[in-house]
C-alpha cells in the first residue's frame, strides 16, 4: 500500500475527493442560505460532483496530475458562488491545499546508486 500512495499525489488526491464530498453535502443541507445558480441549482451540484471525479482522477491516473489539479483549482473557487460558500468554507480550504499539494507532487527519479551506470560513469570519469 505504502508503494502505491508514494507514486501518485496521494494526499492531493484526498484530499480534492474529500472536498468534493464535504461541498456536495452541505449543498443538500436544509438551509435558507442556499446561492442556486442555473436550472434549478445544476451548477450547485455539478461542480462538486466534478471536483470529486478529479479527486479520483488524482488518484488513480497520476501522469496527468497537473491538468486534473488546475481543473479542480478552478471548481474549487467556483464553489463558493454556486456551493454554499464552497462548502461553508471548510471545502473551499480542503480543495485549495489539495489542489496545491497534488500541482506540487513530483514522481521520484531513480536514484544513482540503483541506476548502477550514472554513479560508476562520474567514478570512473
Amino acid at each position: 500500500m505504502a508503494a502505491w500512495r508514494h507514486t501518485r499525489p496521494f494526499w492531493g488526491g484526498l484530499l480534492v475527493t474529500l472536498a468534493g464530498a464535504e461541498i456536495l453535502v452541505t449543498v443538500k443541507a436544509p438551509l435558507p442560505v442556499m446561492l442556486h445558480v442555473g436550472m434549478q441549482g445544476m451548477a450547485g451540484y455539478l461542480v462538486p460532483l466534478v471536483l470529486f471525479l478529479c479527486g479520483l482522477l488524482l488518484l488513480f491516473n497520476p501522469a496527468q496530475r497537473v491538468f486534473y489539479s488546475v481543473i479542480a483549482g478552478v471548481l474549487t473557487l467556483t464553489s463558493w458562488l454556486t456551493s454554499n460558500l464552497g462548502g461553508f468554507i471548510l471545502g473551499l480550504i480542503l480543495g485549495l491545499v489539495g489542489t496545491a499539494l497534488a500541482f506540487a507532487w513530483s514522481p521520484d527519479k531513480a536514484s544513482p546508486d540503483k541506476a548502477g551506470s550514472p554513479a560508476k560513469a562520474t567514478k570512473a570519469g
